[in-house]
C-alpha cells in the first residue's frame, strides 16, 4: 500500500500549485486524508484535512483562505491548492491517511505518503 504525493516543484511568491496524493491498493474514500508539511529545521505541521465524506474540512490558520483540500472518489485522489504562496509555505508537503478520522496531530495516521518539495522564490 502507498500513498504517492505529487505536483511540487518551484513556484514564485504570489503563484499558486496544486498538489496531488493518490494510491495504489488504497481505497481513499474509506479515510480522512490531511496534508502535513515540514520546512528545513522545523517540525512537521499540520496544513489541511477533509473526512471522509468531504463534508468536514480543518485548515491550519496559517493557510486558512489560501489552500483548498478536496477529493475525488472517482480518481482515489485528494489534492491541495495552493495560491498566495509565500516563501514561508517553502517545505516537504506530506499527505496521510486517517482511519479514524481527521487527525491534526502527527500521531493517529495509518499511511503516510513519501513527500514532495515546494519550493517558493521570492
Amino acid at each position: 500500500v502507498q500513498l504517492q504525493a505529487s505536483g511540487g516543484g518551484l513556484v514564485q511568491a504570489g503563484g499558486s500549485l496544486r498538489l496531488s496524493c493518490a494510491s495504489s491498493g488504497l481505497s481513499l474514500r474509506r479515510y480522512a486524508m490531511s496534508w502535513f508539511r515540514q520546512a528545513p529545521g522545523k517540525e512537521r505541521e499540520f496544513v489541511a484535512g477533509i473526512s471522509e465524506s468531504g463534508g468536514t474540512i480543518y485548515y491550519a490558520e496559517s493557510v486558512q483562505g489560501r489552500y483548498t483540500i478536496s477529493r475525488s472518489d472517482a480518481k482515489n485522489t485528494v489534492y491541495l491548492q495552493m495560491s498566495s504562496l509565500k516563501s514561508e509555505d517553502a517545505a516537504v508537503y506530506y499527505c496521510a491517511a486517517d482511519g479514524e478520522g481527521i487527525s491534526t496531530t502527527l500521531n493517529g495516521h495509518d499511511y503516510w505518503g513519501q513527500g514532495t518539495l515546494v519550493t517558493v522564490s521570492s
